[in-house]
């Protein structure tokens, strides 16, 4: 299989940076990585986290860019163009099956954005107690059909992105989206910042309190990186097939690490001192989003119900479209395999990838409340597939990613690559490729191990 030379580009730097970031971009920065600030020194965990971005995870990504830039092809047939009739083949089919696989458990979540993005359009918060949004989110979570039907539309939306194709749909949608996104959070931000007693929530946020670094932190602080930017599930490396000869890697790379932190960093800006205005320490999971944080929407501007009314219904479209920017790219990988794989037209690729997403899809919804006593190794449906793929298929994909750039690919593709045949000045190249071919597999090795609780 030879790579393909007549494959679609995006159309401008700008667009496959977006494209890219949208990619790494998700709920994810928005309620877990201000948790693990906060429950990890503060500006101490920032600090750690920065450097693991820095020296494990760009390297990563360039690596995925790498992969795909040269085989032209999706993730899985990538493997089959630089390295035909090895094992290293199933890297690919693994970032496939766990793209597909957290596409269908995450569009639950991210229908939820939906539900709340509703209620606060029509002020459905208004006058509800601290008690009423716990009893309302699980009395939703476990309704049979209402959650079920709103994941359902939240991927016939990312479908609809994705049947339009790479420029009509993938990077126009980024270039929308993406900009949007910033604006609510710099918005969101100024608004936080302005409550009274804001001062303590910032404090909590940003000041280093090296009593709580562990190694245990230096951990954490790597796989929210590893997580953060998408790294092992094969969508940067999807992407990556799309840029053009032109397109700086290094640069890329940076860039989408810059915003993706940038926003991670900012999510925290906007809920520490929203939620330390009012008193109330945030939490990590579901209830930070659809308990803790629409309450202390309702305290924190209870004496203008307007700006309470502004502000919910500005973080839950800002939450909407965070986690359907990461749905189109996950998506991508998947109907990229299918549609070339497979040989089918990229409409019934699409279409058969979210028929499946749906169906598990609707398992992963019921499991909250008709399906909670179908356990899988003791954890529901959507448990499971979030542990198989978090502590499982990604850091290992990861790591395999960098033992085949760092000791397999041949060294000149690799450095053909970054350097765009020579015309760019890597000086950081040797460095990079130290970091791909010991650091980062025996720090992914860590995290991987310390998933599993082993640490």
């Amino acid at each position: 299989m030879k790579a393909s030379q007549n494959r679609v580009n995006f159309g401008s730097k700008i667009g496959a940076i977006l494209a890219a970031a949208g990619s790494a971009v998700g709920l994810g920065n928005i309620w877990r990585f201000p948790y693990e600030t906060g429950n990890n020194g503060g500006a101490a965990f920032i600090l750690i986290y920065l450097a693991c971005v820095i020296i494990m995870g760009l390297p990563i990504m360039m690596s995925e860019f790498v992969i795909g830039r040269h085989s032209r092809a999706n993730t899985a047939g990538a493997y089959r163009v630089l390295a035909p009739g090895s094992p290293w083949r199933f890297i690919g089919y693994m970032g496939v099956l766990a793209g597909f696989l957290i596409l269908s458990y995450y569009s639950v979540v991210a229908g939820w954005t939906l539900e709340y993005t509703l209620q606060a359009g029509i002020g459905g918060f208004s006058g509800m107690k601290a008690e009423d949004f716990a009893t309302s989110f699980i009395a939703f979570s476990q309704n049979p059909w209402k959650p079920m039907l709103w994941m359902v539309v939240f991927l016939v939306l990312t479908h609809a992105v994705i049947v339009m194709g790479v420029k009509k749909g993938i990077e126009k949608s980024a270039k929308i989206m993406m900009p949007m996104l910033f604006i609510l959070i710099l918005v969101l931000v100024c608004c936080s910042l302005s409550l009274p007693g804001a001062d303590k929530g910032l404090k909590f946020l940003l000041q280093p309190d090296f009593s709580k670094v562990t190694p245990g932190v230096f951990l954490s602080a790597m796989g929210q990186a590893f997580f953060s930017l998408s790294l092992g599930l094969g969508c940067l490396s999807t992407y990556a097939s799309y840029f053009n000869k032109e397109t700086n890697l290094g640069k890329t790379a940076l860039s989408v690490g810059c915003i993706d932190t940038c926003v991670a960093i900012m999510a925290g800006i906007i809920i520490f001192p929203a939620a330390f205005s009012v008193g109330i320490s945030p939490d990590a999971g579901p209830s930070l989003l659809f308990i803790t944080l629409p309450n202390v929407f309702q305290l924190a501007f209870g004496d203008i119900p307007l700006l309470a009314y502004i502000f919910s219904l500005m973080f839950y479209i800002l939450l909407a479209l965070a986690a359907l920017t990461s749905t189109i790219s996950m998506h991508e990988v998947v109907t990229a395999f299918v549609h070339e794989e497979w040989h089918v037209s990229r409409n019934r690729a699409a279409n058969y990838v979210t028929l499946g997403c749906i169906l598990l899809g609707i398992l992963s919804s019921l499991s909250f409340g008709v399906l909670s006593h179908f356990l899988i190794g003791g954890m529901t449906f959507f448990d499971f597939l979030d542990a198989l793929t978090s502590k499982v298929m990604l850091p290992l994909g990861g790591m395999l990613i960098a033992l085949f750039t760092g000791w397999y690919l041949n060294r000149q593709i690799v450095w053909e690559e970054i350097s765009n045949g020579g015309r760019l000045k890597v000086p950081y190249f040797k460095c990079y490729l130290l970091v791909v071919k010991y650091f980062a597999p025996i720090a992914i090795g860590l995290i991987f191990i310390n998933e599993l609780g082993v640490l």
